[in-house]
């Protein structure tokens, strides 16, 4: 091997890595940095590095797609399915199918292709991209209610199978002339959906299985997970069905279950999953040429702007009413419509099937990705906040240690640090409202670990170690949390300032607060009051009006909200 190429490479992930934090500075998506360095190294750049070889492309972007499925599955909690799964679902499917029709047309008219080819780009383009929407989502700081997260995380993480069936489906009428094609082509869908979701879950719950059954070097259950993950994804290629969605479904089996070493787990293949994008949008770079994109710029913009401002949103309205969605959500929801790796992909199928017009569709594909991260991507942090569609969060450890021992159960050693004005001034660690089953392990100060004592103060710059369980971690954040938060953010503003339960009737409420809600019957409870409104799916934020007053979930448990804000209009 040249050790030139080798050196190349490194210096690229070098430099892309040095430039990522410019991403968050200038308000552009990290993946949108990788891409364009990726540009200026092809041969159109300084680089001047020449990259064909669409077969080893597409070896490498399907590992590096599966890769990041894992790590997004992983971090999925299944409790968001009880919102976002029938949404979510119906939005990869039908969503797709409406979404790749309304482009078809456009992409008709404005490239003047023959109407296959046309359907064969709206096919493409017609799938979120799971790479950019969980970086957007997790590497923003956004907090956003679950009902909104979910379903995109969903979304983005199971409607490959629809787009990849739409494409195979045309590249075999295209290229063969086959009679029965859609016959074997609706039988080919049915396979990819039902294999991969059968082998997705089994495959999650045997490396589950394997994991904890396994005594092993901690470094090595990452590595385990990783290439067992992949072992699914590529024995479900194998026969039939589609590896994206049962790496997907693998790595939410593996994130919900109690696992061995699980935040060493997550932690590694956070790396992981970051390596794979880089080396993922570095290589499409590579692969396209800027003077290649320069003649279909008009007609792409316009294909671009037609699918973010009229096909996505109609979509999403025709597929999402029926769930209880609000004009807020569905509004955001229809701006992001991501479109990132799986597209151009998906575009490399007609190149390797030698179609005509293959570099057409190639570099329509690219385009559309490009305006849609520099359009969408940029924007979708302002306007989740613009929305209001954040709901407040509590502080995240900087460590957690998974103490793997049968005595200690679930508990792990998490290290806290004390930061913002709330730990100004000194507070004794008796006084910290903290959950229970929680203890302080000790608090570390001018690197001396100081023994806790209910007597000892801690302030800002401290660090606690605290013992705990996954399952408190958002009440141990919270109560550890110093930041000041955003104005409609903090607890009070967000909330309001009386805590009631879920159970309380209005009736009650009527009494205590004097104040009168003629449009409900007073032996209503508040908890039914937000199953009413959200068609019963109620999740932290959702707000219930009853004149003079906003109710405001605080707290839910399964599809009941269990705690109450209460806000009193001024």
């Amino acid at each position: 091997m040249d050790p030139t190429f080798t050196l190349i490479g490194a210096l690229m992930l070098v430099f892309s890595i040095v430039l990522s934090p410019l991403s968050s500075r200038v308000g552009m998506p990290v993946l949108l940095v990788f891409l364009a360095v990726g540009m200026m190294m092809g041969e159109d750049g300084p680089g001047g590095i020449q990259f064909n070889n669409f077969e080893l492309a597409f070896l490498i972007a399907n590992l590096s797609l599966a890769v990041i499925l894992l790590d997004g599955g992983m971090r999925t909690r299944v409790e968001t399915f009880r919102v976002g799964l029938r949404p979510a679902l119906v939005l990869a499917t039908l969503g797709v199918a409406l979404t790749a029709g309304g482009a078809a047309i456009v992409a008709w008219w404005v490239f003047d292709l023959h109407w296959m080819m046309a359907l064969l780009i709206g096919a493409i383009i017609s799938s979120t991209d799971a790479a950019a929407v969980f970086s957007l989502l997790q590497g923003r700081g956004l907090h956003l209610n679950e009902r909104v997260s979910a379903t995109l995380e969903i979304e983005s993480g199971s409607n490959d199978p629809m787009a990849i069936f739409l494409t195979l489906m045309l590249v075999t009428l295209i290229g063969q002339h086959e009679q029965g094609s859609i016959l074997s082509g609706l039988i080919m869908l049915v396979q990819q959906f039902g294999i991969g979701a059968a082998a997705g879950v089994l495959g999650g719950f045997l490396v589950v299985e394997l994991a904890n059954r396994m005594r092993l070097t901690p470094a090595l259950y990452p590595l385990l997970v990783g290439a067992a993950g992949i072992s699914v994804f590529s024995a479900t290629n194998a026969v039939g069905g589609s590896g994206f969605l049962a790496i997907y479904l693998c790595g939410v089996v593996i994130g919900n279950r109690h696992v061995r070493m699980m935040p060493m787990i997550l932690q590694v293949h956070d790396g992981m999953a970051w390596l794979a994008q880089l080396c993922l949008f570095l290589m499409l770079g590579l692969l396209v040429s800027p003077s290649d994109l320069i003649p279909l710029a008009g007609a792409g913009l316009v294909l671009a702007l037609a699918l973010i401002f009229v096909i996505r949103p109609l979509t999403v309205l025709i597929t999402l009413w029926p769930f209880g969605f609000n004009r807020r959500e569905l509004g955001f929801i229809s701006w992001v419509g991501l479109r990132g790796a799986v597209p151009i992909v998906l575009a490399l199928f007609p190149i390797i099937a030698d179609l005509p017009d293959a570099q057409l569709v190639f570099h329509a594909a690219f385009f559309i990705v490009l305006v849609s991260l520099i359009v969408q991507g940029t924007t979708m942090a302002p306007l989740a906040r613009k929305l209001r569609l954040e709901v407040p969060a509590g502080e995240d450890p900087y460590r957690r240690l998974p103490l793997d021992a049968p005595a200690a159960g679930d508990h792990e050693l998490m290290l806290f640090p004390l930061r913002g004005k709330g730990w100004d001034k000194p507070r004794a660690l008796g006084q910290l409202r903290l959950p229970e089953n929680t203890a302080v392990a000790g608090v570390f100060r001018d690197r001396k670990c100081l023994q806790p004592t209910k007597d000892l103060e801690v302030t800002a710059g401290d660090m606690l170690a605290m013992f705990a369980t996954p399952s408190v971690l958002p009440d141990l954040g919270k109560a550890l949390s110093g930041r000041q938060a955003p104005k409609h953010l903090a607890e009070r503003a967000f909330f309001g300032d009386f805590v009631l339960n879920g159970d309380a009737l209005l009736g009650d409420v009527e009494q205590v607060y004097g104040i009168e809600f003629d449009e409900l019957p007073p032996e209503l409870s508040l908890a039914e009051c937000f199953a009413k409104r959200t068609k019963g799916h109620p999740v932290v934020g959702d707000t219930v009006i009853l004149g003079p007053v906003t109710l405001v979930a605080r707290a839910t448990e399964a599809d009941r909200v269990t705690k109450v804000g209460l806000k009193m209009d001024a």
